[in-house]
This record gives structure tokens, C-alpha cells and sequence, in this order.
């Protein structure tokens, strides 16, 4: 394996011939390298992308932090290399290796990956092969670090079962300091002669030790469990084969944020987010049914007004940065948002400073917060009606009529924003043209108030995703829209919205969301897919550049498996998902009964004025009672929490 020194001494043959140079040599300000040899354990946080989205991810930025707090243990990062770079460091033989120390990732304890969204499985397994570390969980013993995931994606881990050892259900901040003391509690005994684990051999002791880990709550690892199939391909049950594994595992949760780096790094590069980012509020109320992250990041919990300005102005004096932004889910909704406005725009007054607060819902207090930050405000204003159609709106559970929409937005257009930009998705259950036709005639609508508040100078951009139904939620139950259908959606907004070049349309194609509702959906078969379409040349499946689409059809052809099992398939009301014994502590039950109101039609208030028992706070009552008034808001609802349950229904109802 080679030496720091030998991998920078290659390095300085190769880095003038790459795109970017400075993506892959370290050494920014705030990042953090320690002496390696008094870590007790080395832990290298990967974001399988490349440097210039990575280093903004907020979750690497909280655990490398968690991990370097820590004096027994350090933390290092490493990104996804660029194309240009890849093809060098194979040809002269240069693994991949953390920015901080210049080591192979193979020397490490820890490997934990971030995995935000699903089009990243591909890059995962191409960092894995550059640093020299087996694709197969199966294939590796005690010499090789243990390999971890969490994220979003995380919710259904099936497809990546193969290749990660276990994977961090839920929140990080707490899980990773157990992972690591578990590690070293482990390696002490294995040293130990007198102990029976300095006798195992060298794979079994890895098997020892990703035992140890199952007993971490939120923590799954997935060789200890099997998947059976039913006659039509559907799953029948996972369960797991080590007697001690659980056979649901629980999501991870903190009970009160800890407080937020403010050591931010600053990289030596332009990257897509180069800004300060305070997460104000975890979790949110609105219960959309498309959205995954609302549901998986339940319950709600809020930092102090005291706490967010002061870690604010701390990481920005400490990195220089001129960008704040203010993170959350729905940032209307924090219970003190007028006063966090107003202690912002007093602490940073007179500072060339700008402050963005996303996730705004669509109605006036939402102008007047960011007419609070008038001095430190952004040219664009954006909102996200998801919907143009109001029977549409009902069946996602967002409901807005459409006149708060256009007097929203005319309100932001009169008092000197000249730019909008909405989102919407298309591809939602139950959709027709005329919903499509809906967004143009809204979109139209806004343009031509817009212009009578503030003249032919303003601007609109819309957004249009397509929907994918993704696990954990309501309309995990639902078929994904075909191709022909998205393309004939997509040419409608083409046609109309681009006549107006005050109006920019920008959209997804077909076969990305197709991509991403395979693995997103998919079971412990797609690992096989993954693992091919890999082999056959498929990586930075999010990018124009590295798109293969005939890469992953021969994959799914060369295992017997059909695309369209996984997308265009309504799931049957009592069938098992792949991701059944994963939960994010809202109850199938739950899910299901909202899925069936939106079938009608019927909405579901904030879970603020009513609560709707979907899990959560049976869950983790113990989490309050050790933490009263630490901002936890989910049980102060006015009317208290009522269990309504409906009996699943059996194949053919």
C-alpha cells in the first residue's frame, strides 16, 4: 500500500494534466488534519460525487465535525474524482485517498458514505474499486475498513445490500459515536489472548464484529438477513437469520439537535454552494405524500433564535463566507421565525452578507420575512406549488388555492424581486393534461400579474420534475408514469411555456427519473443490476456526461429482470415492500389510510393542530421524557393524538 509521500509524489506528475486541480490536494482553511498515529480509530467520510457538490453536503460537514471533536478518533474526506482524473490515477496506479493525510481510503477503520439520492449507487462502487477495497461485503476480512452508508437513501437499502456492511438508519450524530466505540471495544478484545476472539480467523472476526454493530439501535446490517420471493416476483418476507438481529430496524433519532458546526471549510475551488448552511429545524408537519423527506424526518425539533445566530456569525467570521443559509424543510413553520428574521438582520446589519431562507410556504408572511432581510436578500424568490391544479394539490396534500398563488406572487414582484421560480412535478397519481395544462395557465397567470405590478422586466422560471413514489410514503403504493406519458407532458410545457422568453422551463428527462425509481424501489435483486450496469460503464449516472441508459437495460437483461416490475407496477394493498423491516417510525398503517384519502381526494391538516398518530410519538416518548422543552413541537398539538386504524386489505379488494 502505498505511503502518503509516494501518493503525493504521483500526484505531482498528474495534476496539471486534470480539469481541476485543486479538487483533489486539500489543504483548505477549517479543514482538519491530526497526527495519525495517536487516532485510536481512522474514520474517511466519502461523498460519491465529485468535490465541488460534496464539500457543501451538509451531513459529511456535521460527522466530520462529531468525529474530530473526538480525541481517540480523526476524521478524513475524500470525493468521487472527475473522469479526466479517474483515467490518471489509474493509469499510474494511485488509489483513492482522504484530502487531510494524502492516505489510501484502505488504510482506514471507517468508511462511511453519504448517499443523498440513489444515482450515486454506481459512483459507490467505482470509489470502492479505485481505492483498491472488494465491491462484495462478503469479499472482505478483518484487513479491510468496514463500510457503512446513511442518507435519504438509506430508507430502502435492499438494492446496496451487497456491497455496504451495514447501514446508519436514520440520524448520525449519536449512531457514529456508538459505531466507533464499538470498533475499538472490539479490536481491544481481539487482541486480547486470553479472549476467544484473538483465536477466530481473520473473517470470521469481521463477521464477529458486524454482530457487535447490529446491537446498535439504528443500525442494519444486511448479510444477517434473507430476503424469500413469492411465485410473481413480489417479496414474500425479509427476516433475519442471526438469531439477536431485530427483525425491524428502527430508524436513529436525536432527541435534541447538537449545536451546528461553525468550522466550515472553505474550498479551493468555485462549487455549487459556497455558503455558510445553519439547520434551523429538523423535520416537518405539512405531511405532502410525495415527499420522502417529510415523512422520513419526523418528528419536529428547533434550535433556540440565540443558537442559529450566534453559530451564524461564528462560521462566518470564521470562513469568510458572504452567503448564509438558514436549512429546513419548511422554514415558515419554525415556531420563532419572526425572531430569528429580525435577530439576523440586526447581528448582520450593515454586513455584505447574503441570507437565504428556503422551503417558504406560498403566502404573504413569507414575503414579508424575506422583506425583512431586504438588505441581505437574493435576486430570485422561490416557491414550490408541486401542483397548478387545485383536485391536484388534494391529492399530494398540498392544498393552495390558486388565488394565494398569484396574490403571493404579485406581492414579491411589487416590492422589487424581478425574478420567480416555481417547481412543480409532473407524473403525480391520477394525473391528466389538463392538470399539465394547469401549470401553463398558472404560470401565465403570474407572468401577466407580475408585469402589471412591476413591467416587462420580470422574469419566471419553472421548475417541472417528474414524480417518483418513493418508499416510506404514502404513494409508495403507486405505479410511476411511463415514458410516452412524461414526454408527451414535458412537449405540452415545451410547446406553450416557450413562447414567452420571460419564461424559462427547465425539466427531467424520462430516463433519469426512470433510474431513480429503480433503485429507489428496487429489492436486493438490483444489487446484481447495480453491480452490471457498473461493470458495463455506468457512473455519474447524474450527469449528461456519464449517462449509460443501454449500460443498465443489459444489466437488468443479463439477470432476468424486467424495469417495468419496479415502475410502471401499482403495488397490491397487502403486498411487502423490499424495505418492510426498515422503518422510519411512521406506521404503514398510517401511510396506507393517507394513501386511501388521497384516492378521495381528502386532505390532512398540519400535524400541529391535529395529530393524526402516525407513529412517532409512541416511538420515542422515552426521547422526551429524558429531554422535556428541548424544542421537541410534534406532541403540542391542540387536538391530542387519535389512532385510526383501517385493516389492509387482501389481494383483489
Amino acid at each position: 500500500m502505498l505511503t502518503p509521500e509516494q501518493v503525493e509524489l504521483k500526484l505531482d506528475r498528474i495534476l496539471l494534466k486534470v480539469q481541476k486541480p485543486g479538487r483533489y490536494v486539500g489543504g483548505e482553511l477549517n479543514s482538519i488534519r491530526k497526527e495519525w498515529d495517536k487516532a485510536q480509530t481512522k474514520v474517511a467520510f466519502v461523498f460519491p460525487d465529485i468535490y465541488d457538490i460534496g464539500v457543501s453536503n451538509v451531513g459529511l460537514k456535521i460527522l466530520y465535525d462529531q468525529v474530530n471533536q473526538r480525541e481517540d478518533a480523526l476524521a478524513e474526506r475524500a470525493y468521487a474524482p472527475w473522469l479526466d482524473m479517474e483515467e490518471l490515477m489509474r493509469e499510474h496506479e494511485i488509489p483513492l485517498y482522504a484530502l487531510e493525510s494524502k492516505r489510501p481510503l484502505a488504510c482506514f477503520d471507517l468508511i462511511g458514505f453519504t448517499l443523498p439520492y440513489e444515482t450515486l449507487y454506481t459512483n459507490t462502487l467505482n470509489i470502492l474499486d479505485l481505492a483498491g477495497i472488494p465491491l462484495h461485503s462478503a469479499e472482505r476480512d478483518e484487513s479491510h475498513p468496514i463500510i457503512i452508508a446513511g442518507g435519504h437513501s438509506a430508507t430502502n437499502p435492499e438494492p446496496m445490500h451487497a456491497f455496504i456492511d451495514a447501514f446508519v438508519i436514520g440520524e448520525g450524530e449519536e449512531v457514529i459515536h456508538d459505531i466507533i466505540n464499538t470498533i475499538q471495544a472490539f479490536k481491544g478484545k481481539r487482541k486480547d489472548e486470553r479472549n476467544v476472539l484473538f483465536r477466530l480467523s481473520s473473517f470470521d472476526a469481521r463477521k464477529e464484529l458486524l454482530r457487535e454493530l447490529t446491537r446498535i439501535s439504528g443500525v442494519y446490517v444486511p448479510s444477517f438477513y434473507a430476503t424469500t420471493y413469492m411465485d410473481d416476483g413480489t417479496v414474500a418476507v425479509t427476516e433475519p437469520i442471526l438469531p439477536d438481529a431485530p427483525k425491524t430496524v428502527n430508524k436513529r433519532i436525536v432527541a435534541k439537535l447538537p449545536p451546528p458546526p461553525t468550522k466550515f471549510i472553505v474550498p479551493n475551488i468555485e462549487v455549487i454552494h459556497n455558503r455558510v448552511s445553519v439547520e434551523i429545524m429538523r423535520g416537518c408537519t405539512r405531511g405532502c405524500r410525495f415527499c420522502q423527506a417529510g415523512m422520513i424526518t419526523r418528528p419536529v425539533r428547533e434550535r433556540s433564535v440565540q443558537e442559529v445566530v450566534d453559530a451564524a456569525d461564528e462560521a462566518i467570521r470564521a470562513s469568510g463566507f458572504e452567503e448564509l443559509a438558514l436549512m429546513s424543510l419548511s422554514s415558515s413553520d419554525y415556531t420563532y421565525i419572526n425572531d430569528l428574521v429580525d435577530a439576523i438582520s440586526k447581528r448582520f446589519e450593515g454586513r455584505k452578507l447574503t441570507v437565504n431562507l428556503p422551503s417558504l410556504r406560498i403566502e404573504s408572511v413569507s414575503v414579508n420575512l424575506m422583506e425583512k432581510l431586504k438588505q441581505h436578500r437574493s435576486g430570485g424568490f422561490t416557491l414550490a406549488p408541486e401542483a397548478a391544479s387545485e383536485r391536484m394539490r388534494r391529492i399530494i396534500n398540498k392544498f393552495i388555492p390558486d388565488e394565494d398563488i398569484i396574490n403571493t406572487t404579485r406581492e414579491i414582484y411589487s416590492r422589487g424581486w424581478t425574478t420567480i421560480k416555481l417547481y412543480f412535478m409532473i407524473g403525480h397519481p391520477s394525473e391528466t393534461l389538463e392538470d399539465v395544462q394547469a401549470i401553463v395557465d398558472l404560470c401565465r397567470r403570474v407572468i401577466e400579474e407580475g408585469r402589471k405590478v412591476a413591467g416587462w422586466k420580470v422574469k419566471l422560471h419553472a421548475g417541472v420534475s417528474t414524480f417518483v413514489p418513493k418508499p416510506q410514503t404514502p404513494f409508495q403504493w403507486v405505479a410511476c408514469d411511463t415514458r410516452d406519458n412524461i414526454l408527451e407532458k414535458q412537449a405540452l410545457l415545451k410547446r406553450q411555456l416557450l413562447k414567452d422568453k420571460s419564461i424559462k422551463l427547465s425539466w427531467t428527462k424520462p430516463e433519469d427519473s426512470l433510474l431513480e425509481a429503480w433503485l429507489s424501489r428496487g429489492d436486493r435483486r438490483m444489487a446484481d443490476v447495480i453491480y452490471s450496469a457498473w461493470k458495463n460503464g455506468a457512473k455519474f449516472d447524474a450527469w449528461d456526461e456519464g449517462k449509460k441508459q443501454e449500460a443498465w437495460l443489459s444489466a437488468f437483461e443479463e439477470h432476468g429482470l424486467d424495469p417495468a416490475f419496479y415502475t410502471h407496477r401499482q403495488r397490491r394493498t397487502d403486498e411487502v415492500f423490499p424495505w418492510e423491516h426498515i422503518t422510519a417510525a411512521v406506521r404503514k398503517n398510517f401511510l396506507f389510510q393517507d394513501f386511501r384519502m388521497s384516492l378521495e381526494g381528502q386532505i390532512r391538516v398540519d400535524c400541529r393542530l391535529n395529530c393524526f398518530a402516525c407513529g412517532i410519538l409512541p416511538t420515542f416518548a422515552n426521547l422526551r421524557r429524558e429531554n422535556p422543552g428541548e424544542g421537541w413541537k410534534c406532541p403540542d398539538v391542540k387536538t391530542p393524538a387519535r389512532k385510526i386504524d383501517i385493516e389492509l386489505p387482501v389481494v383483489g379488494d
